[in-house]
């Protein structure tokens, strides 16, 4: 099934109803509740490589690994809200992240100087969280409490996850890598005045896509 489908099935039905549901056994309903956490996942593991990483490694393909070990363990999970929800998704992203990074440095003969640590791996994925926490006063709304953020959070990755590519990258690295202007100038090849010009263009679209949420 693709993420579209999956994403508006799981709209018919909220976050409770297809956590009991799995629960009771239901692979489908197990597989429309994780597929929801898709695009916002995959912009975390997309924050957490840089290029030369992303030759090798996918987020998209990290994200299936992050899912596919989620289903699995699926039995484990013992919490009852969507904030629980996604601080378990993004520990398994995070283990996922970690195991994939090994690999990658052990068939580059290991360069010390780019071992990534389990905790550092925490602390960038957290950041990121709590960095697309912050774009929501780009779009003028103002959660009444960290629930509605996080939730929010998904919201505007699904939204993210619609732009074209440059637009979403110049969002990624300016708004929740919190690079500078000059960084993100190296990073996509442009100059410094392109880059400002870009973002500028992204963020408007971005406002345009996203649907205010009560």
């Amino acid at each position: 099934m693709n993420q579209e489908a999956a994403s508006n099935r799981g709209e018919t039905r909220n976050f409770d109803q297809l956590l009991e549901i799995a629960r009771q056994g239901d692979r489908q309903a197990l597989g429309d509740l994780l597929q929801a956490y898709y695009n916002y996942l995959q912009i975390l593991a997309t924050t957490q490589l840089d290029r030369r990483l992303q030759r090798r490694l996918s987020p998209a393909d990290l994200v299936q690994d992050t899912l596919l070990a989620a289903q699995r363990d699926f039995p484990d999970f013992r919490g009852q809200s969507e904030r629980e929800m996604l601080g378990w998704l993004r520990q398994i992203l995070i283990n996922s992240l970690h195991r994939a990074i090994e690999v990658h440095l052990k068939a580059g003969k290991r360069d010390l100087r780019r071992e990534v640590s389990l905790d550092e791996l925490s602390q960038g994925v957290d950041r990121s969280a709590a960095n697309f926490g912050a774009m929501l006063a780009s779009d003028g709304t103002s959660p009444s409490s960290p629930v509605r953020a996080r939730e929010r959070s998904v919201a505007l990755a699904n939204e993210l996850a619609k732009l074209p590519e440059h637009y979403r990258e110049v969002i990624i690295l300016r708004n929740l890598q919190a690079l500078t202007f000059e960084e993100i100038a190296l990073r996509m090849e442009r100059n410094v005045g392109a880059v400002r010009m870009l973002w500028l263009r992204a963020i408007d679209k971005f406002k345009e896509t996203c649907v205010p949420i009560d």
